[in-house]
């Protein structure tokens, strides 16, 4: 009877040996965790037909919200193959970043982009847009008024409203992806107390300002004393020759 009894206990004894190590192993795995990575830009551009946004950096996870094929989302951090990142109607979740192309390096890091406005053209600036903003500034200056500031943020938000409209080629102050010039404005977090909005398709520079200096409408934003900074987007197109877009912002 003794022998039987000592089986027992040693065979138990062992269950529970199993049992523990396995809560161990089974605690210790669940509490493991992926490191995050700055990235060195903060907009992303969607290359994928529909892009599955998960509530975490893996297939595991379930899907929170969609994004489609050239839609622009905020970038916050990497980690592992997935990005973390900001979509519409503000939810936060991962993407797999093959299906994201890099956009726009980050800026100073803060949303207030005083620290970096200038009168002269910045890097973010191609050719076209710098000789865009000298013309108008050359109508400001000859009505009297002061030139207007580059403000960064403005700036990229011009662009991207210009590489929108070619990319899903319309030509209105109302994005299919942003809204008007105000809800973008506002999805980018730029704070101004008045603002405005001129767009163009014209082959050559000077021919949509002389265009924007023939139209009431236009003359009045590009002539307006309340705006004082502005961002300009130009980008080719095949159908028009090139898209432009400027915005203007008073503080």
């Amino acid at each position: 009877m003794k022998i039987v009894t000592i089986k027992k206990k040693s065979v138990l004894k062992t269950m529970m040996l199993v049992i523990f190590t396995t809560i161990i192993c089974g605690v210790s795995t669940s509490f493991g965790m992926q490191h995050y990575y700055n990235v060195d830009f903060s907009t992303g551009l969607v290359t994928a037909t529909t892009l599955n946004v998960r509530s975490g950096p893996g297939t595991q996870y379930k899907i929170v919200a969609t994004v489609k094929k050239n839609e622009y989302i905020r970038v916050f951090a990497g980690v592992g193959d997935w990005y973390i990142v900001q979509v519409e109607g503000d939810y936060i979740g991962a993407v797999s970043k093959k299906y994201i192309k890099a956009i726009y390096p980050n800026s100073s890091g803060s949303s207030n982009s005083s620290n970096t406005n200038q009168n002269t053209q910045t890097s973010t600036m191609n050719t076209d847009e710098n000789e865009v903003f000298q013309l108008i500034n050359k109508q400001r200056t000859n009505n009297g008024l002061q030139a207007l500031k580059i403000d960064n943020e403005v700036q990229r938000v011009a662009r991207i409203k210009a590489e929108d409209m070619v990319a899903n080629n319309y030509f209105s102050h109302t994005s299919p992806t942003y809204g008007s010039p105000f809800d973008m404005l506002r999805s980018f977090k730029i704070s101004y107390k008045s603002a405005g909005e001129n767009i163009a398709a014209n082959s050559s520079n000077s021919g949509a300002v002389n265009a924007w200096m023939n139209s009431s409408g236009h003359k009045a934003n590009i002539l307006n004393s309340n705006f004082n900074y502005t961002g300009i987007g130009v980008v080719s197109s095949s159908k028009y020759g090139k898209i432009f877009v400027q915005i203007f912002i008073g503080k």
